[in-house]
């Protein structure tokens, strides 16, 4: 297979994973994991096949998306009109290997929610965290029959082959900046604090009862 060099440093001006005015991209932490588990759940039959490479029941997306949040890797999600839409997936390439200078990217995008950029927004994230976590090579795999993944691997410069029954694209990231390592900075930093602003409010405090000797007197 021969990678290609995936081109993500942004517009100038234009700060990655923000968009003014439109769906909100911030990395997922583990309290979002409520919602990270009914993303998964809502997804239709095919949509889930297509992720996993295999027929999912509830039961197994569920004990999936409760580890999700813990395991090795970074998730980010978009959130439309307050709930997660997308959801894009670094991991370690490949059970049992070492070679920590290879990634393996899964994109996720809800029926009703595709063809808007979403899927490109997410692989652009997450290869930004890549290369600058010393990640060489994105892989990404999904079935013959996806085709929204396999052209939007294809309309990044990969070249996209079939094997065992599955299709398989790899893209090389190009090395650290400054740039590259100030913008992760800075989105880490804005992302917490968005995953704050998100966490329900706590339920307030009942009223103390009035101490005995600060009743009025009689």
């Amino acid at each position: 297979m021969s990678p290609s060099t995936f081109p993500i440093d942004p517009p100038a001006g234009r700060v990655p994973g923000t968009v003014w005015g439109g769906p909100s991209l911030r990395r997922l932490w583990p309290s979002d994991g409520p919602a990270v588990e009914a993303f998964f759940l809502r997804l239709d039959p095919d949509t889930r096949a297509s992720r996993f490479m295999a027929a999912m029941n509830d039961r197994t997306i569920a004990a999936y998306a409760a580890q999700a949040m813990t395991a090795p890797g970074l998730v980010v999600g978009v959130f439309v009109d307050g709930t997660l839409r997308a959801l894009g997936e670094l991991r370690p390439y490949g059970v049992g290997r070492t070679d920590a200078r290879t990634g393996e990217v899964a994109l996720t995008v809800e029926r009703g929610f595709r063809r808007s950029g979403l899927g490109s927004r997410l692989l652009r994230r997450l290869a930004e965290a890549a290369r600058n976590h010393g990640i060489a090579e994105l892989r990404l795999r999904c079935l013959p029959h996806n085709a929204p993944m396999r052209r939007l691997v294809a309309g990044l410069g990969a070249e996209v082959r079939l094997t065992e029954g599955e299709s398989e694209g790899a893209i090389r990231l190009a090395r650290a900046t400054p740039l590259s390592l100030w913008r992760e900075g800075f989105e880490v930093a804005l992302d917490f604090s968005l995953a704050v602003a998100a966490l329900p409010l706590p339920a307030p405090l009942p009223a103390p009862p009035p101490l005995p000797f600060l009743r009025r007197a009689a």
